[in-house]
């Protein structure tokens, strides 16, 4: 018989393409790899892997183990599931994916509810770039993501992945303080000012050029940072101008001059899980902790 932790290193391995990748997501070397995936090709009986340079790549009998495989590890989790679920508490370890603003403005309220409701549930939470993440969630290197989509430029959707909207967050201009070079009413009148945006990749960045195009110009991108905190602090000290979300604020007032733009966009911010995993007790308990944090922030 196929040995189901051997059939899951093979499925790792087309989601992840390398052994050294495999090995790192498990914590494993990459020799304890290619054994087990050597072991399997032997149980198996017919090839699994061929060499292609300094890549492997999986053969046409790999690729239906593979299949099987996703088929059955989605049995496993949805009974390890309907197990916890008939339980009548959330308890154990949720691996968590969030983004920076959410994680700041969110994340501490929710974790004080679980505390309060559910303090045998521990949960890890990792900050991640939201399509990673949900791509990652996909892998099950976490249990649940929050993530984010901003207009027209839909997050990835992937099998088995659900998603519940959380809450949606205005995304406005911000422009220095009252008096600076750079302080702007509206977006047509920061066309001339340096600008900090998010890297190449990022949706953000994709959709706040647009938006400056739509405006009538290019945008100055003098500077390039995924973190919001210090895109925060350039527009603060007079640096830089930058659209940001209203979730950077925390719930508290801005601490910077900032507009609205034209339509009132808002970027939507949702969570997702694997529907095999949805109804666990710790799931169903973190989605409710968040749901009333984003709550709570909306009433402010």
């Amino acid at each position: 018989m196929l040995d189901v932790r051997r059939l899951a290193l093979l499925r790792e391995l087309r989601l992840r393409g390398t052994i050294t990748a495999v090995a790192a997501a498990l914590h494993q070397t990459p020799s304890a790899i290619s054994q087990q995936l050597a072991q399997l090709e032997k149980d198996a009986g017919v090839p699994l892997l061929l060499r292609a340079g300094r890549k492997l790549q999986l053969t046409p009998h790999a690729e239906l183990l593979v299949e099987h495989t996703g088929d059955i590890l989605e049995r496993l989790e949805r009974a390890e599931a309907d197990l916890a679920a008939s339980l009548s508490s959330a308890t154990g370890t949720l691996r968590v994916a969030i983004f920076q603003s959410a994680a700041l403005a969110l994340l501490p309220r929710a974790l004080d509810v679980l505390a309060a409701e559910h303090p045998d549930l521990t949960a890890i939470v990792t900050q991640r770039e939201p399509e990673t993440a949900l791509h990652e969630t996909f892998a099950r290197d976490f249990d649940l993501v929050i993530a984010e989509e901003y207009p027209g430029h839909a997050a990835p959707h992937l099998p088995g992945l659900d998603r519940h909207p959380l809450t949606t967050d205005a995304i406005r201009l911000a422009s220095p303080p009252t008096g600076s070079r750079w302080t702007a009413g509206t977006i047509a009148d920061a066309a001339a000012a340096p600008w900090v945006m998010e890297p190449h990749g990022a949706a953000s960045r994709h959709w706040a050029e647009q938006t400056c195009r739509r405006a009538g110009f290019e945008p100055q991108v003098r500077f390039e940072t995924a973190d919001l905190q210090a895109h925060l602090r350039l527009v603060q000290t007079g640096h830089a101008v930058a659209l940001l979300p209203d979730l950077i604020w925390q719930g508290a007032a801005p601490t910077v001059t900032v507009a609205p733009l034209d339509g009132d966009p808002r970027r939507t911010v949702f969570t997702s899980t694997r529907a095999t995993i949805a109804r666990r007790p710790s799931v169903l308990a973190f989605r409710a902790a968040l749901g009333q944090a984003a709550a709570e922030m909306d009433a402010d």
